[in-house]
């Protein structure tokens, strides 16, 4: 977005304020007025106007006595997530990104980008993905497509709508076809890519990229599944439960079809108890991760690890390990059945677009 289209100097008068809302492309028509050293002191719109001219102003007034003194504003490098959250939910979709001295340097539209999550993304993408053979012997998983897209499409696409622009995904098989996939940008990011010369584990491989040093965060996530999980909600988890790594995980129950003894712990041979056909909940590893960056720093580009293996060790040294429970779809893509599933989800969730 063009900041110059949207700044007006507070001297300009109303009827040059329409002129240039009128211009404005898109439904978004905001102005922000500046002063006379370029700063931002308020915002104005077509509604702003109106209730100026309503109370006695002219066309010939200056913009600057309509303009909304109190408006919604980020800093530059420091994304308030709950802010724009709270932004988001009052129906404020552009917001002006405002440097130290309040000079306009970007504005962000949560009509298009639900948020700025300052996260990069590491998408795992290196498996055979052997039960879905033969369609995966010439075409890695990852680049399947479901409804005319890519697996992996529909991912980034979901980091970017979140203002995530720094991604990279970790190669091993069928390497070469991904990277050719990736040489264009998309939704608007430049993907990189990274490969593995030997089998690193489900996570080892994020030891490949650049995980910034100090404080931040890095989501990691397989590159194959099918999710609506909300990116926002599960970082604003992770922030509030000061976490070291949280799992985003989901709901799994076990149906057993035979009535189960519960046994006495001091004497095995004793019965204590009996349930008919019981039920257990449990919560599954969805495969997606925000985890501190000093604890991805500790992977070794030499050495094998799972993602279960990263959190033991966590656990192990005294880490905080939460979880955050997926709410709406989550498919991991891995047999023929979810592959149907996968795509029958898709084309009835396209018919309502």
């Amino acid at each position: 977005m063009n900041c110059k289209n949207h700044e007006i100097d507070h001297r300009c008068t109303l009827l040059e304020a329409l002129g240039k809302l009128n211009s404005l492309p898109g439904p978004e028509m905001t102005l922000f007025v500046t002063d006379g050293q370029g700063c931002v002191t308020g915002s104005l719109t077509d509604g702003d106007i109106r209730r100026a001219l309503l109370g006695g102003a002219s066309l010939d007034s200056c913009c600057g006595q309509a303009a909304l003194k109190n408006f919604r504003y980020v800093r530059e490098g420091q994304p308030e997530v709950a802010a724009l959250r709270d932004f988001r939910s009052r129906g404020i979709t552009l917001i002006p990104v405002l440097d130290a001295e309040g000079h306009l340097t970007d504005i962000l539209d949560l009509s298009a980008r639900r948020t700025v999550l300052p996260l990069k993304a590491v998408l795992m993408a290196g498996g055979l993905g052997e039960r879905l053979r033969p369609a995966t012997l010439t075409t890695p998983k990852p680049l399947l497509e479901i409804e005319g897209k890519a697996i992996i499409d529909y991912n980034v696409e979901a980091l970017a709508a979140c203002g995530i622009r720094d991604i990279t995904v970790c190669t091993r098989y069928l390497a070469e076809k991904i990277e050719e996939h990736f040489s264009s940008p998309v939704a608007g990011v430049q993907v990189k890519c990274v490969r593995e010369d030997k089998p690193l584990g489900t996570i080892g491989a994020v030891a490949l990229t650049d995980v910034a040093a100090g404080e931040g965060s890095t989501l990691v996530m397989n590159s194959d599944l099918l999710t609506t999980i909300s990116f926002e909600e599960m970082y604003l988890r992770h922030k509030a439960e000061r976490a070291d790594i949280t799992i985003a995980v989901v709901p799994y129950s076990v149906s057993v079809p035979y009535a189960i003894l519960t046994l006495d712990a001091d004497d095995p041979s004793a019965v204590r108890g009996i349930e008919e056909k019981p039920s257990y909940s449990y919560y599954a590893n969805g495969g997606i991760y925000i985890i501190n960056n000093d604890v991805l720093r500790t992977l070794s580009p030499d050495e094998r690890t799972d993602a279960t293996d990263l959190i033991e060790r966590a656990l192990a040294a005294g880490r905080r390990v939460t979880y955050y429970p997926i709410k709406g779809t989550w498919i991991d893509v891995g047999s023929p059945v979810d592959f149907r599933q996968a795509g029958e989800l898709m084309r009835h969730h396209n018919s309502y677009i």
